[in-house]
This record gives C-alpha cells, structure tokens and sequence, in this order.
C-alpha cells in the first residue's frame, strides 16, 4: 500500500481507485474530521464532501475541518455541488451533476474557473452521450453510475453493469463507477472493466470504515495487478 509520502508525489486522479464520501446523511454522530481520517486511514484516494441542503457557510465550515486532515494524508477533497466552497476553501477537486453544469447552460469547464485556479472539476454520467459530452466539455473525471439501485438516491435508474463495459472500452479519463457497489457485487465490476470505485453506504454504515475501505482497497489492488 502507498505511504502518504507517495500519495504526495502524485495527483489522486493519476493511480487513485478508492473514491469514498463524506456524507452528512451518514454521520451517525462522527465529526467530519474524525470520519475523514478515518477515510484516509483506510486507503481513500479521494474523498467527496456531500452536504445536501446545507448551506454553503456550512458545507465551508465542514470543508475548513476536513482539509488538513486530507491534505496531510495525501487525499485528494472534492466539494460536491458547492464551487464556490472549493474555490474559497483550497480543495482539489469539485463534482457536479449533469443538471448542475449543462442544465445550468455551461459547455466548458475553463467558463467556470477564475484565471489561474488549478482547481479540477468532475462530472456525474448516466449514458454514453453523457460522458462523451462531459469529456467534451472538459471533465476532469467521470462518475458512471448507478450501477445498481442504491439508498442513496433511490429515484435513480441503474444503469447496470452496460454501462461498466461501455466505459472501459470508451472512456479515456479516469471514471470511476459509481450506485450501490458493495463487496458482494465488486467482483462484477471489476470483471466489467471498472478500476476505480465511488463506494458511499457500504464503507459509511460499516462497523469499521477503516476495515471496509481496506477491503474495497485490497480488492481494487488485485484488480490492477
């Protein structure tokens, strides 16, 4: 496993596999700072702050706690929905959904950075047209998904492991699949094509986040090799 020295080094995006997720529906009384070290004690590359509804003092207050924390380990913070935060914070990375980008009438990335920010901003998929625009467009990565039906955003449409296969033998930035993936059905997708993961409830609602987020590691790792 990479020390946090070799994490460093090198951009999340450029080796990174395990993308978990700092949601507030999911605190179950952990701070933000606590739950992210324990993140990036598991083996985290990236870790999404997800905060809906809050308001963004909040979701900047939460970032303020949790950056250290990332930045000593070498993880790479990624604001959802909130660019403003991510801007004014210093984090590495923003997400946001199809609807929040092309529904807002944007078309490229670069219209949303003030000059000079090194700032990278990431996009939700759920079909090929999708990504190919989203690539088009600039993205720094893809989440493709949901893969499965998941709790977390229950109304969505899985996009089932299709998807997965499409995006191995299509997509040339990093993507990395996304929508109920837990360690029972990690195998089909990986056999699929994916080699990087967004995984939210299966690590959050584990007894053990460290644990979890090893075992996802250790499974991703073996993929790879």
């Amino acid at each position: 496993m990479k020390t946090n020295s070799d994490r460093r080094r090198m951009s999340p995006l450029d080796s990174g596999a395990l993308y978990t997720f700092i949601d507030t529906a999911y605190l179950r009384g952990r701070t933000v700072a606590d739950l992210a070290r324990q993140l990036c004690d598991g083996g985290s590359d990236l870790i999404q702050l997800r905060a809906k509804d809050a308001p963004a003092d909040e979701v900047c207050r939460m970032a303020e706690a949790i950056l250290p924390v990332t930045d000593k380990a070498g993880v790479g913070l990624v604001i959802n929905d909130y660019l403003d935060v991510a801007l004014r914070v210093g984090a590495s990375f923003c997400h946001l959904g199809q609807e929040d980008f092309f529904g807002a009438g944007h078309a490229r990335m670069a219209d949303l950075l003030p000059a000079g920010s090194r700032i990278r901003i990431g996009l939700s998929s759920h079909a090929p047209i999708q990504a190919q625009r989203a690539i088009q467009a600039g993205a720094a990565y893809l989440g493709a998904g949901p893969i499965f039906a998941t709790q977390t955003k229950p109304e969505a449409q899985p996009v089932t492991l299709d998807y997965v296969r499409w995006a191995a033998e299509n997509v040339s930035i990093p993507w990395f699949a996304i929508g109920g993936i837990n360690l029972d059905n990690l195998e089909a997708v990986l056999a699929a094509g994916a080699r990087r993961i967004c995984v939210v409830s299966a690590i959050l609602n584990a007894p053990d986040t460290v644990k979890a987020c090893q075992a996802f590691k250790v499974r991703l790792s073996s993929a790879a090799s």
